[in-house]
């Protein structure tokens, strides 16, 4: 009876990696060619559809957003897994982030758009900028960061916070010296898919962060993140062959990052 079942999964595991490494072929064929030294200029024009001032502005954005999202998440999770009590409110807050982490992007675009860009009614009139943009994404990966956070405090071994709470460590020296350095695998785990999250997100930043092609030099200046930036040339039909390099590119930047994020996370855990 188990070996149907072997056999679906690994047919199933197969399946996924064959269709993912046909996607990347693909991308890989019709971009790589495409690529040309234009790309990387530093001015953005209709001939050269510079990519960097994009990659500029997704670098600033995830940094932006992660400075804004990551304490109050992480603050949240602390609270909800240590302190909190009210059985009925504790399962209020994780019921409201499941809902949120449901909710399509386009949804906080809107959001975003009528309350961080417009002047109407509530809203706080920043227009198509990199803050607005940030504080709409800030919102869309705070339940990613609240629920993985949380998931990793509890499975640390409530045996280690005791012994250190018998040893005359405070409720907050126990935390911050034992729980979360245990949880910390997990914790980074949750920033890492949030990171790819905000790498990937166009529809949202559409909407609040605009699509001006250039490098921002402040944070209410308008800017395009690399995902839209792909969005804009292969929505005009002029530039589709260059759409496919910064495909390519865009395929290069996660991997850069997700290099990155795995040495800072083996060295921050100890491994």
């Amino acid at each position: 009876m188990t070996k149907p079942y072997k056999y679906l999964i690994m047919f199933l595991t197969y399946l996924g990696f064959a269709i993912s490494g046909i996607i990347i072929a693909y991308i890989i064929i019709k971009g790589v060619p495409n690529i040309s030294p234009g790309l990387f200029s530093l001015k953005y024009n209709s001939e050269n559809v510079s990519i960097m001032p994009s990659v500029i502005a997704t670098l600033f954005t995830i940094i932006i957003t992660l400075i804004i999202s990551l304490p109050v998440g992480i603050f949240t999770a602390i609270y909800l897994s240590q302190y909190a009590k009210n059985k009925v409110f504790i399962k209020l807050v994780r019921f409201s982030t499941e809902i949120l982490s449901s909710i399509p992007s386009i949804v906080y675009g809107l959001f975003g758009y009528l309350f961080f860009v417009t002047r109407q009614g509530l809203g706080l009139g920043m227009g198509y900028s990199m803050i607005a943009g940030s504080l709409t994404l800030a919102i869309m990966v705070l339940p990613t960061i609240i629920r993985t956070t949380e998931e990793a405090i509890l499975t640390v071994n409530p045996l280690q916070a005791h012994a250190s709470l018998a040893l005359g460590a405070t409720k907050i020296q126990t935390i911050f010296k034992v729980v979360l350095p245990e949880a910390m695998d997990g914790i980074l785990g949750g920033i890492f898919l949030s990171t790819g999250r905000i790498v990937g997100e166009s529809a949202a930043l559409i909407y609040t962060m605009g699509t001006e092609p250039q490098i921002p030099k402040a944070l209410g200046e308008s800017a395009r993140s690399l995902a839209v930036h792909m969005y804009v040339l292969s929505s005009e039909g002029l530039h589709v062959n260059e759409a496919y390099a910064t495909a390519v590119l865009l395929l290069v930047f996660v991997l850069v990052i997700n290099f990155v994020s795995t040495k800072i996370s083996k060295k921050l855990v100890g491994n």
